[in-house]
């Protein structure tokens, strides 16, 4: 139940935070084949079967949201999405979608407070990545990128 209510809050939000929020970033007009097009062991691969073992399509504008799935290998549960938020939040992103989602985990899940601050530590051990433009480096080899930025899973 408590999964419900914070997908539905995301439902709520997604619309409104894109137009105040994201009003000056650029879709990448790119499709999961051209992701697909790069080498298998590729950032842009990887987050192409990501998407594909997902079944999720792109959001346009938000695209590094799923790169984020793919360099911190984080699932895709709420859980794991609250998780997430903490690494982002321990690796310097202040934005008002880090802020709710952190929010509504600690209110709705206080006994995981442990897994939120090992994601949180972990987020501030490596290098500061979350305000790149990743559709520049969707060739580089996944693992290359997480070394460059000592992304520990």
């Amino acid at each position: 139940m408590k999964d419900l209510i914070i997908e539905t809050l995301y439902k709520i939000i997604k619309v409104p935070y894109e137009y105040f929020f994201k009003t000056k970033a650029k879709a990448w007009n790119l499709t999961i084949e051209d992701y697909m097009k790069n080498d298998t062991n590729s950032l842009g691969y990887q987050l192409g079967s990501f998407l594909l073992n997902h079944n999720y399509s792109i959001q346009e504008k938000l695209e590094e949201h799923d790169v984020y799935h793919v360099l911190t290998n984080t699932g895709i549960t709420v859980l794991n999405e609250i998780e997430m938020q903490f690494y982002l939040l321990g690796n310097g992103k202040r934005s008002p979608f880090v802020f709710i989602v952190i929010s509504t985990g600690i209110v709705f899940y206080p006994y995981e407070y442990k897994k939120f601050y090992t994601a949180f530590k972990k987020g501030k051990q490596a290098h500061q990545f979350y305000h790149l433009d990743f559709s520049k480096v969707l060739h580089m080899p996944l693992t290359e990128v997480q070394y460059i930025f000592n992304i520990k899973n």
